[in-house]
């Protein structure tokens, strides 16, 4: 069976995209693993369906690198967007799409050149000062877990190391968690770096981080106003706004197509 893919990255996180609307395809666990693999196979962080939906443009279904359903993922919307502009669905306008995910409504905005925004959901589990392997550890749920850990150093940061060790702290984390550093660059601006679960490895970005870091800097005072640029490790930028009571949160940042391809199972 020949199937087509394309492969996309928002902001340096990478996905495989392939269109499933009718349904015919079906990969397994490993399947999955193997294509997301490095060197082996084409590599990505995480695979993407884009199946039909009942009520909006497209449903998106979404595997981490490890071939297991993932949580939301920020960048992988925005990309699954992307996609679908490009490969002519429908949308309720030229523009503006509405799709589900995990049993949930999203909106996004074509806004630009290779530039999606997405709306996310509010925040929920916000949790301060967790003291964990002798560090102080934030967390809240954006889509996705994730702990946040502040640092005046992020280059000499050992993201994987202690990314790997939180990650995997059940007994705070029950589902385990994405671990990301952040650093405060200027009153608006942030540099993070994330350790994903899923990948279990550093990734170039994160979309759910990248809202987590800017909701919760925002929330203990570390920055500034509602619209903060989030720097990533690929060196992109994504752009964090969000109201006072952050029950409109919104994640805008570069989404493209770097090649269309196929393989055979």
């Amino acid at each position: 069976m020949k199937i087509t893919f394309s492969k996309l990255s928002g902001a340096g996180n990478d996905f495989i995209v392939i269109d499933n609307r009718e349904l015919s395809i079906y990969l397994t666990q490993l399947q999955i693993k193997e294509l997301c693999t490095r060197r082996t196979g084409i590599g990505a962080d995480g695979l993407i369906f884009i199946e039909p939906s009942s009520r909006y443009a497209f449903s998106m279904k979404y595997y981490n690198a490890d071939g297991f359903p993932g949580s939301m993922c920020g960048n992988g919307g925005r990309c699954a967007v992307y996609f679908a502009h490009t490969a002519g669905i429908s949308a309720s306008s030229r523009t503006d799409y509405t799709f589900e995910a995990n049993g949930n409504c999203y909106d996004a905005w074509i806004t630009g050149a290779e530039t999606v925004k997405l709306r996310m959901l509010p925040p929920k589990d916000f949790r301060n000062d967790i003291e964990i392997e002798g560090l102080i550890c934030h967390a809240v749920d954006t889509g996705s877990p994730h702990a946040l850990i502040y640092t005046t150093d992020i280059e000499h940061i050992k993201v994987i190391e202690i990314g790997r060790t939180i990650r995997h702290r059940t007994d705070i984390f029950p589902e385990g968690s994405n671990v990301n550093f952040v650093e405060i660059t200027s009153p608006e601006i942030l540099t993070i770096r994330t350790f994903e679960r899923g990948v279990e490895d550093e990734t170039l970005a994160c979309g759910t981080g990248a809202v987590a870091a800017a909701l919760m800097s925002h929330r203990i005072g570390k920055i500034r106003g509602t619209s903060v640029q989030v720097r990533v490790k690929s060196g992109d930028t994504l752009k964090v706004q969000f109201n006072e009571n952050m029950s409109d949160v919104f994640l805008t940042g570069p989404a493209k197509v770097i090649f269309n391809g196929s393989f055979n199972l």
